[in-house]
């Protein structure tokens, strides 16, 4: 009976693990296809991007912003520019987001003279008394309040020799702006990948003539046109201080520059705009630099 028994109990085992099933479990790849979530910073990461810009043969207003990861009308306000297309080789373009180029030292200097003649007394000034000699002993001494008065008034003039950050932002501020959804800004197959080594700089999504294109995450439309060799009819949604996202070779657009636009929500249609073939090219730039969409996005390879 024991033997029996033994045997039985042998074989419920067994039949207990073959109803769990033969295939393994499946996993999913990449922390985007789970949370849709762009990848946190790393505390290693830096910005690369400089203060300043020096205007290069072949140069636009739009590439430069769209390389740095700015906003074009920011870029064009904060140096003084009125007309986008009137930029000229050898110009520098202040890339640092609200600050004042720096005053030269020497008319720091001029002015702090300037104080210290407004502000010093007149002595001569005084009538002939012997009370009068006495105080401007003192003056000459330093012992009456006027220069005492003066020495504050020279405090200020030190902090406008204080020099700004070079950074256009600094690590934390972009660690802070990683917490965004993505989403697909097409439906169909990945005809193209991104390839850092051969200068790939976004992926490419096959479709059909007038296919909806989509915002694949919230943001500020910061240029719609097409004026980027290369791109076609062109928008560019700046979601955050840290990333841009570029949708190239549209058949139409959808939204004007200075627009707020939502995750998913309709912004082009599909086309074939300086391509040979109808797709969707979409890029992700982070501080300005081509990332590889597919940390951010689920796609379908071919």
């Amino acid at each position: 009976m024991k033997r029996i028994f033994a045997g039985l109990l042998v074989l419920s085992v067994l039949a207990g693990c073959a109803s769990s099933g033969k295939h393994a479990p499946v996993v999913e790849r990449g922390t985007a296809a789970k949370t849709g979530k762009a990848p946190v910073a790393k505390s290693t990461d830096k910005d690369w991007r400089p203060k300043v810009h020096v205007v290069q043969k072949g140069d636009t207003l739009y590439a430069i912003a769209f390389n740095y990861g700015l906003d074009p009308r920011e870029l064009a306000e904060q140096n003084n520019i009125q007309d986008p297309n009137l930029i000229q080789v050898g110009q520098q373009l202040n890339l640092v987001a609200g600050s004042a180029a720096p005053r030269p030292a020497a008319v720091v200097e001029s002015r702090a003279v300037q104080s210290l003649v407004k502000d010093q007394p007149k002595v001569v000034k005084y009538p002939y008394s012997e009370a009068a000699v006495a105080q401007a002993e003192a003056v000459q001494s330093g012992s009456t309040p006027v220069l005492a008065k003066l020495d504050v008034k020279q405090k200020p003039e030190a902090r406008v020799e204080a020099k700004p950050d070079n950074k256009v932002e600094s690590v934390a501020e972009a660690s802070a702006d990683d917490a965004l959804e993505w989403s697909m800004p097409t439906q169909g197959r990945l005809i193209g990948s991104f390839s850092e080594a051969d200068n790939r700089k976004g992926v490419d999504i096959g479709g059909k003539l007038g296919q909806a294109v989509f915002a694949s995450a919230p943001g500020k439309v910061v240029y719609s046109g097409s004026g980027l060799r290369g791109y076609g009819k062109l928008l560019i949604i700046k979601h955050n201080k840290t990333y841009l996202s570029a949708y190239a070779h549209n058949d139409q657009l959808l939204v004007k520059e200075g627009e707020s636009v939502t995750r998913g929500q309709k912004i082009a249609e599909m086309g074939n705009s300086d391509s040979d073939q109808v797709k969707l090219h979409f890029e992700v730039r982070r501080l300005g630099k081509p990332v590889d969409p597919a940390n951010y996005l689920s796609l379908n390879k071919p």
